[in-house]
């Protein structure tokens, strides 16, 4: 009888393979051949296994994602306490807590993960991919100080067990959960712990270089997150060198590299992705520091990348990566005086979101998207709908250092349309947060730079001198190139406004090299103003036409540029304030006409990280449905000139 059973199992497994390895696959059979196990009251082993088999079919192939709940469900609870029944009862568990993800019912997810990780204390390599897993679920959660806690554990176990590539993976992705807390004394001790161990006691030379990788990946975006872009030289070289070599044609395949052992299955992102990353992390360092000719192209090479993975894997993670380069773009284009990109761009990017699934995009990115659009509103003097789209941002986000951005370009909307007491209001208020929570020099030196702004406004020039001589100190030691044009020419119209034409001079002709190598179109528009009346005032009368005809032209071609953006459908956008956004529609009442440029103050332009990473995925089959980390594109180009 046992015989008998045996037989009809194994031929309705075998036939259940033959319909989904078939050309098509006929999932319908497979699972009614599955199904009909349970009609001959199988053993609890293989009854378990029938119901995990079940709902890997079923959420791999179908949309029944709540047949597969209940198949991953009971067969859980069959082999929870089923000894010796390691890879059912594990792999059970975290696809079972990977679908309660996905419906956003993470509360689901954690008690699974942590009485799998309990029953799992003597099998390494499940104890640590559950220890990942859990870590990922509650960073998604944004409960931080539990994630870092799993992490350590994970360091501990792996201590134990001498497995000296998990324990590096550990350290690394606790440092990442330490620099989305802003810990950055915390970030410099794990990096600083996980350096020696990754230089000698990694013996795997692949294994060794990907960790490098990783590491020189959080070292760049940490000194970023502090403004620190001259700093940051360095590391980013050094990256740039280690994803070339990995990205070499005798490089091996991750294949070949994760799968030796299995506390070696393991990996932070495939080579594809870590190509693109690093092509994220250039463009948000080129960006910082004023090259936006080299963000541009950095950007779209990088964006050319994610389509072609997409044509190959339209993985979710390509929308993060999509996603987080054009937030990028688009504040160069603003910066470069091509709203109407800009616009198209702001559009894509919300389209992005919203075909995500269940938009987790758009709530993870809504608040940039306000802001972006509150800049692009600014841009052309549409300052009640710029109000209303960075107050949208600062009421939607969570991120200190994106509040801050948000209120500094806000200060200056109520600087232009002369509201003093909300000027002094919100300047007070930024005072008290940047003094709390921001490390940033970028962020901070943009504060000082508003200050200066504001203390020019009011005619208080010295006051004016002495806070935009600390956004220079500020700007001057870390490199950020747009900052300084900016106080430049700023302290060329202070000195131009005491009648002093020599400092005005001094000031205004730095700033306008460093305005047309960014390039700024609007610093260059002010710049041009100034010399002309410095020309002027210096009986050059050959030198102020030039300097007249620069300022038309800058002039024109923002005017020219306001009025096609302004007839685009996408337009429309600066309407949307709550909510899901809509769809562009062409309004007679939003053709509104832009007035004739002015000489103004630009934007603060501080790029504002919007990218959250991911802890670790596992090189298997099953867990590549889910993704990366961070953010990625691929690559299989050998370009050797790619950081030139």
């Amino acid at each position: 009888m046992t015989s008998s059973q045996d037989a009809c199992y194994i031929s309705l497994l075998g036939l259940a393979e033959y319909f989904r390895t078939s050309t098509p696959p006929d999932i319908k059979k497979c699972i009614q051949c599955l199904q009909a196990l349970f009609t001959f009251k199988p053993p609890l082993k293989v009854e378990a296994r029938t119901h995990l088999q079940l709902g890997q079919i079923l959420m791999a192939y179908t949309k029944n994602t709540d047949l597969a709940k209940n198949h991953l469900e009971q067969a859980w609870i069959l082999s929870e306490n089923i000894n010796n029944f390691d890879d059912v009862k594990f792999d059970t568990a975290s696809l079972l807590a990977q679908l309660y993800q996905q419906q956003d019912q993470s509360s689901l997810a954690k008690p699974v993960l942590r009485k799998a990780i309990e029953l799992s204390q003597h099998n390494v390599y499940w104890h640590c991919k559950l220890l990942f897993q859990l870590a990922q679920t509650h960073a998604t959660d944004k409960e931080y100080t539990l994630a870092s806690e799993l992490l350590a554990v994970g360091v501990e176990s792996t201590d134990e067990s001498n497995a000296t590539y998990l324990k590096s993976l550990f350290l690394l992705s606790r440092a990442m959960i330490m620099m989305i807390e802003r810990k950055t004394n915390d970030v410099l001790a794990i990096l600083n712990q996980a350096s020696p161990i990754i230089d000698h006691s990694i013996q795997n030379v692949h294994l060794k270089e990907y960790l490098k990788v990783f590491f020189y990946v959080l070292q760049v975006c940490h000194y970023l997150q502090l403004g620190q872009v001259k700093t940051v030289k360095t590391s980013l070289k050094m990256l740039q060198q280690s994803i070339q070599t990995i990205i070499a044609p005798n490089w091996p395949s991750d294949e070949q590299i994760f799968g030796q052992n299995n506390t070696e299955m393991f990996m932070w992102l495939p080579k594809e992705q870590l190509y693109v990353l690093v092509y994220l992390v250039t463009v948000s360092h080129s960006m910082m520091a004023g090259y936006m000719d080299k963000a541009q192209k950095y950007t779209e090479k990088a964006l050319t990348q994610i389509e072609k993975l997409k044509s190959q894997e339209n993985k979710p993670i390509l929308a993060v990566f999509q996603i987080i380069l054009l937030e990028h773009i688009i504040m160069c284009r603003l910066v470069m005086g091509n709203k109407s990109l800009a616009i198209k761009e702001i559009a894509l990017a919300k389209d992005v979101c919203l075909s995500s699934t269940n938009k987790f995009l758009l709530k993870k990115h809504a608040p940039q998207l306000h802001c972006l659009l509150g800049l692009y509103a600014m841009s052309t003097s549409l300052f009640e709908h710029a109000e209303k789209q960075f107050y949208a941002c600062i009421q939607e986000t969570t991120e200190r250092e994106l509040k801050l951005f948000a209120n500094l370009n806000l200060a200056i909307v109520y600087l232009r349309t002369k509201r003093e007491q909300d000027l002094r209001n919100i300047l007070e208020q930024i005072q008290q947060e940047n003094s709390q929570c921001s490390n940033s020099q970028a962020l901070m030196g943009s504060f000082y730079y508003v200050q200066g702004l504001n203390a020019f406004h009011k005619s208080s020039f010295h006051e004016a001198k002495r806070f935009l001589r600390e956004t220079l100190k500020m700007a001057n030691a870390e490199d950020l190139n747009r900052l300084t044009s900016c106080s430049l020419v700023l302290l060329s119209h202070v000195f131009l406004s005491i009648g002093n034409s020599k400092e005005s001079m001094n000031m205004v002709t730095p700033a306008m090299q460093l305005a047309s190598k960014i390039p700024d179109i609007h610093v260059q528009l002010w710049g041009s103003a100034i010399l002309k009346d410095l020309h002027r005032m210096l009986k050059e009368p050959t030198q102020e036409i030039e300097a007249y005809n620069n300022h038309v032209h800058f002039s024109q071609n923002l005017i020219a540029d306001q009025l096609k953006c302004t007839k685009f459908p996408e337009h429309a956008l600066i309407n949307w304030f709550q909510g899901d956004p809509p769809l562009p529609m062409l309004s007679q009442d939003l053709l509104l006409q832009p007035t004739a440029a002015t000489i103004v103050a630009p934007t603060v332009a501080v790029a504002s990280g919007s990218g959250v990473p991911l802890v670790v995925q596992q090189q298997q089959q099953q867990q590549q449905q889910q993704g990366g980390t961070f953010v990625r594109l691929p690559g299989t180009l050998n370009q050797q000139v790619m950081f030139q």
